[in-house]
């Protein structure tokens, strides 16, 4: 999912008018259910899956995928590969522009020489210089600096030492149980609808532009701290993990020294890393009471080029119906990930999911009406990058605000101002369905306030009850690559998803690896994910729109429900 953003939220002022260019299509009050299909589809998925195979190929074997890193690439490579081997068609890689600078992590390491020795557990943050090898410094601990008159109080003070950068989290020790499941009573909690619009369980918030572009501020600051600390001689940077311990470690864009630190224009120049909480800590204490602590350290890190392209995996599964085919039903999720774990449940469980969909609708040479398209997008940590730039190629393009504040804030968090610019294949899309909420089995759907889809997808999870799906909420659902789908009135829907130990444990850290899937919940989503696609596929109607959004400026003091960046982070 795309990454949290501490204090900083989606930012877009929506005003609904009536639906434009695409007339409401009459809805049968009743869908008519292929039930033998159903059972095809649950035995292949049960019975012949081949999902655990993609875990192991997609995470064990290539690993972390960074946008622009060479890891992306195999990535990219081989989803195509195995979409072609699968009986898909015109599987292919397709570019959505230049992304910046391509880079990975060989290795990191941090341990304490003295007043003890320790090995500590760290990860080179992202996009972080190297080290000129293996260094030995003296700490020296930093509060969060806030404004550039705080440089003055450490001008002389930092050369040729590790900088201590923040305050040391708090750890409770007595925390609250990493794997949590969605009980009915919680699913009844998601279903009703808030009658005061406080959407939190979906990360949406209140906001404006003007508290966004403020929020960006701190990260913007960071570059300049950043330069300030190089100009200074400061050997490397170590921060503290924004959430977790016990070993567990976030490490992404909020660790880096600014957001744009892979563009060559932003490029960090002091090499950082995260540290485990316990052993910043531990530092930080020792730091405090005025005990030198030196330490060893080696962040190894390459830069594979400036100006890296940026790709989907694009296949499908050509539609047979003369006056359908030219539909589309699309399926997808994230394939780039951070880099501290594999990128198992974010969004590596929503790859393989779809992937083993269409597998099993190969396998059982389905003839669907319209044609199915998988996308495997790329860039969507960064900013929905790939997502983005596939609905602006083929379906349509909107503008964001270029104000001067905004400017500093990324174009996906920007106000939207419009207008839409439907493209000729805007018509085109049925619909679009999204996994990015980890690797736990589907037990509904956040069905956007679509009234009309949400009434065909009750009959849809009818015969799949005994599966755990039972769940459609008109509540929307937290930011991923739906959002650039809905930005632009294209109706696209993600997953209501057994939460397991994603957001306390793996999301976004170095336990995001194959150990947190479960296969049974793995083979369940891929099923549920495939009869969906199949059914929107086969029915009479594309799935109904929602009206076009108009975006505008809000006036001053009023409140806009959007999607939080956290996305459920």
């Amino acid at each position: 999912m795309v990454n949290k953003l501490a204090p900083v939220f989606f930012l877009l002022a929506v005003i609904s008018c009536c639906a434009q260019g695409v007339p409401a299509a009459a809805q049968a009050a009743r869908e008519p259910l292929d039930l033998d299909m159903y059972t095809r589809i649950r035995a292949e998925g049960f019975e012949r899956s081949r999902i655990m195979d993609y875990a192991t190929a997609l995470f064990d074997d290539i690993g972390p995928r960074l946008t622009g890193s060479p890891n992306m690439a195999k990535a990219n490579a081989w989803t195509r590969d195995q979409l072609a081997a699968m009986g898909c068609a015109n599987a292919h890689l397709e570019s959505w522009g230049d992304f910046g600078m391509g880079w990975r992590q060989i290795d990191t390491s941090v341990f304490m020489a003295a007043p003890d020795t320790a090995v500590f557990i760290a990860q080179a943050t992202p996009w972080s210089p190297a080290t000129a090898g293996d260094v030995r410094a003296q700490v020296i601990a930093v509060p969060d600096l806030k404004d550039e008159k705080d440089f003055d109080t450490w001008k002389g003070k930092l050369h040729g030492k590790i900088i201590l950068y923040g305050a040391s989290p708090a750890i409770v020790p007595s925390p609250k149980p990493l794997l949590e499941s969605y009980d009915a009573k919680k699913l009844d909690d998601i279903y009703a609808y808030p009658l005061d619009l406080d959407f939190t369980e979906q990360h949406i918030q209140h906001v404006l532009p003007k508290q966004m572009a403020e929020g960006f501020k701190q990260y913007n600051f960071k570059e300049k701290a950043a330069q300030f600390f190089a100009e200074q001689g400061a050997v490397a940077v170590l921060v503290p993990s924004y959430a977790g311990d016990g070993g567990i470690m976030r490490d992404d864009t909020n660790e880096s020294l600014g957001w744009f630190v892979y563009l060559p224009g932003h490029k960090q120049p002091v090499p950082s890393a995260v540290l485990a909480n316990e052993a910043f800590g531990r530092v930080s204490r020792l730091l405090a009471h005025n005990v030198p602590v030196t330490l060893n350290l080696n962040i190894h890190t390459q830069f594979t080029g400036d100006h890296e392209p940026g790709y989907n995996t694009i296949a499908e599964i050509p539609g047979t119906d003369p006056t359908l085919k030219d539909q589309v039903v699309m399926v997808g999720g994230h394939l780039d990930s951070w880099i501290a774990g594999t990128g198992a449940t974010d969004d590596g469980a929503g790859v393989i999911i779809a992937m083993e969909a269409m597998r099993i609708l190969t396998a059982l040479h389905v003839q669907p009406r319209r044609t199915i398209r998988i996308a495997l997008w790329s860039g969507e940590e960064q900013g929905e990058f790939g997502s983005l730039g596939y609905v602006h190629q083929h379906f349509a393009a909107t503008r964001y605000s270029t104000t001067p504040e905004q400017l500093g804030v990324p174009e996906f968090l920007r106000e939207q101002v419009g207008p839409i610019t439907p493209g000729p294949e805007y018509k085109q899309l049925s619909a679009y369905f999204n996994i990015d909420n980890g690797g736990g089995k589907i037990q509904g759907v956040y069905a956007q306030g679509n009234e009309a889809a949400a009434e065909i997808f009750t009959q849809w999870i009818r015969p799949l009850k005994d599966l755990g799906v039972a769940t459609i909420t008109l509540r929307p659902s937290g930011s991923a690559d739906q959002d650039s789908f809905n930005d632009v009135g294209l109706p696209a829907f993600q997953f209501i998803q057994d939460p397991r130990d994603y957001k306390p444990r793996s999301v976004h850290t170095n336990q995001d690896t194959y150990e947190r899937l479960s296969p049974t919940d793995l083979k369940q989503a891929a099923i549920v994910e495939a009869i969906f696609v199949y059914n929107a596929a086969m029915r009479d109607q594309p799935i109904p729109r929602m009206p076009v959004p108009v975006f505008s400026t809000a006036p001053e003091g009023a409140a806009n429900l959007m999607p939080d960046a956290s996305a459920g982070k």
